[in-house]
């Protein structure tokens, strides 16, 4: 039978050599028998959130931070967050997701919250995420907010991975691959 692992963790094995993955730290943010949707959260980029934001929308930005790479599949920009207000999907307990323009703007304009934003995901067909769990690749633990939204965890050595050996890895990736999901 199966048993969806959305909101958990994928931590690379060493047996993983994928480059896109060496060292990834992924949350699951869906997880069916259709698929499954991540997001890796020790990717930061090179580019700041405000830049990125500036060539996007006119709206103010009041967030901090840096865009993270979600994956190796283009997509729409996407964040991770605490505000319930414009979640489109709850992934855990204190951990909401959303894709849609006035979500992001929303998110971007009010500040307050946690929030992570993410170009690019990680996906995987139906059984896919499966066969490559059979095959030793990923060590899955349950996520919490605390993980997903405490820096600490995400520079330096990583208390994620249980040999504590997960580190983050910055990546410039120009602007032009934003988008915003209408």
């Amino acid at each position: 039978m199966f048993q969806s692992l959305k909101g958990h963790l994928l931590v690379a094995s060493p047996k993983l050599r994928d480059p896109n993955f060496f060292r990834a730290v992924i949350l699951l943010v869906q997880h069916d028998e259709k698929g499954s949707l991540g997001l890796v959260l020790n990717r930061p980029m090179d580019v700041s959130i405000r830049s990125a934001w500036k060539k996007l929308s006119q709206t103010p930005c009041e967030i901090e931070g840096h865009l993270h790479q979600g994956g190796p599949c283009e997509g729409v920009l996407m964040a991770l967050h605490t505000d319930l207000e414009a979640s489109d999907l709850e992934v855990l307990d204190g951990v909401q997701f959303s894709t849609t323009k006035d979500a992001i703007e929303h998110l971007v304009s009010h500040g307050g919250s946690h929030v992570r934003l993410f170009v690019g995901y990680s996906g995987w067909s139906a059984g896919q995420l499966e066969g490559e769990l059979a095959e030793g690749a990923w060590l899955t633990i349950p996520a919490t907010s605390e993980q997903i939204f405490d820096s600490n965890r995400l520079s330096g050595t990583s208390s994620f991975a249980p040999s504590g050996e997960s580190r983050c890895c910055s990546r410039s990736i120009p602007g032009s691959c934003l988008k915003i999901r209408r």
